[in-house]
C-alpha cells in the first residue's frame, strides 16, 4: 500500500544512498513517483525523482513550502530551515567522525 503523501509533506527516504535524510515533496509525477528537495544535496535546480513506496510520510506538512514552490518564490535556504529539526543529529566520536545519534 502506498502511503499518503502530499505536496509539502515531510518524507523521510527509506532507501537508497539518501536513507534516513528529511525531505519535502515539491510535486507528485504519477502515482508511483514524486520530486523532492532538501535544499542541500537535492536543490531546487536538481529535484529528486523517488518512488512513493521508498518514502516514509512524518505527520508534518509544510504548506507554506509547497505553495511558495508553486508560486515560483521558494528558496533552498527556505526549505533548509523548514526541514532543520527533522535532519538527524550527530556528535563527534573519540575518531572525529561525526556518528549519527541513535535513540531508543
Amino acid at each position: 500500500m502506498k502511503p499518503e503523501i502530499f505536496d509539502g509533506s515531510v518524507v523521510i527516504s527509506q532507501k537508497g544512498r539518501d536513507k534516513g535524510r528529511a525531505f519535502v515533496v515539491l510535486c507528485h509525477l504519477d502515482a508511483d513517483f514524486v520530486l523532492i528537495a532538501d535544499g542541500d544535496t537535492h536543490p531546487l535546480e536538481k529535484l529528486k525523482k523517488k518512488r512513493r513506496k521508498h518514502l516514509r510520510s512524518c505527520p508534518c506538512r509544510l504548506e507554506e513550502i509547497a505553495a511558495a514552490y508553486r508560486e515560483g518564490r521558494l528558496k533552498n535556504s527556505d526549505i533548509r530551515k523548514a526541514l532543520y529539526p527533522f535532519m538527524p543529529r550527530a556528535e563527534v566520536t573519540d575518531s572525529g567522525r561525526e556518528e549519527p545519534i541513535v535513540e531508543g
